[in-house]
């Protein structure tokens, strides 16, 4: 394994140490290169900015309505999918497609075909029932990317927990019955409990992916009406502004970011993984 591991390390640690080594320099490639070494000015720059406490802000609210959404309807979807029905399996496969779906082509479905204020499904809808239909994308630009991100991330989710369902003890559930327990007591106190390591799985996996959001983001609003986050925010200060030195300083905070989510969430509930 010695050969896999050092090729993956390096993978990892090259731009790592690029992104650290230019975090300390003013590295603006349109305006002369390499301009030398500042030290932690970037990082106060960057921290400093009107833009920076608003990107966590709207990163943490992304992150937060869409593992909400994945959790709690990714729960029913895998308690619907494991009761037996005709065409089983053709039902999984079409439940699970949309995690393959490319981020880019997700967003653009949604915002052409189903959100578009003119031609949308969404606004057809709207005008079915008598009222005007929503700009999505400019009324409730947030609610609108956790319902394009969550789309994809739900299968997952899905997945996952229908495995956990698969593995619960049907006798379990029998022998509550029998002494008269109601649905919704066999759910929280025998069900729910069962699923709290595959819960534990679904936020821990996706939080780390859901950190680094930005395809739906730059397809759908351009970081506009208050959907900028940290990613986008990195993105536009080294690509647009041409600044990869604040840039990378910016990268800097979002692995510190990251690490300290991560740490948050293995102690709240990454306990459930020794039962």
């Amino acid at each position: 394994m010695a050969p896999a591991v050092f090729l993956l390390l390096v993978w990892m640690l090259v731009p790592l140490c690029m992104t650290l080594w230019f975090s300390v320099r003013d590295y603006r490639p349109l305006r002369g290169g390499d301009l030398g070494y500042v030290g932690l000015e970037n990082f106060a720059r960057f921290v400093s900015s009107s833009s920076f406490w608003p990107a966590i802000f709207t990163t943490l609210l992304i992150v937060g309505g869409v593992l909400l959404v994945s959790i709690v309807f990714g729960v029913l979807l895998a308690m619907l999918l494991d009761q037996p029905m005709w065409g089983q399996g053709i039902v999984r496969i079409l439940v699970i497609a949309p995690f393959f779906v490319m981020p880019t082509v997700s967003a653009l479905v949604w915002k052409n075909m189903f959100m578009d204020p003119t031609n949308g499904v969404f606004a057809h809808i709207w005008r079915a029932f008598g009222a005007d239909p929503v700009v999505w994308l400019t009324d409730v630009p947030i609610l609108s990317l956790v319902l394009i991100i969550s789309w994809q991330w739900l299968p997952f989710a899905t997945l996952i927990l229908l495995t956990a369902f698969q593995s619960l003890d049907s006798e379990q559930l029998e022998a509550a019955e029998m002494d008269g327990a109601s649905p919704l007591a066999r759910f929280f106190f025998i069900a729910l409990p069962h699923l709290s390591r595959a819960i534990t799985i679904v936020i821990l996996i996706q939080t780390i992916f859901l950190l680094a959001v930005f395809a739906e983001i730059f397809v759908t609003t351009g970081g506009a009406f208050g959907t900028r986050t940290l990613t986008y925010l990195i993105y536009q200060r080294v690509l647009e502004s041409q600044n990869v030195g604040l840039g990378s300083a910016g990268g800097v905070y979002a692995i510190i970011l990251a690490n300290i989510v991560a740490l948050f969430l293995m102690r709240i509930v990454g306990k459930n993984l020794d039962r």
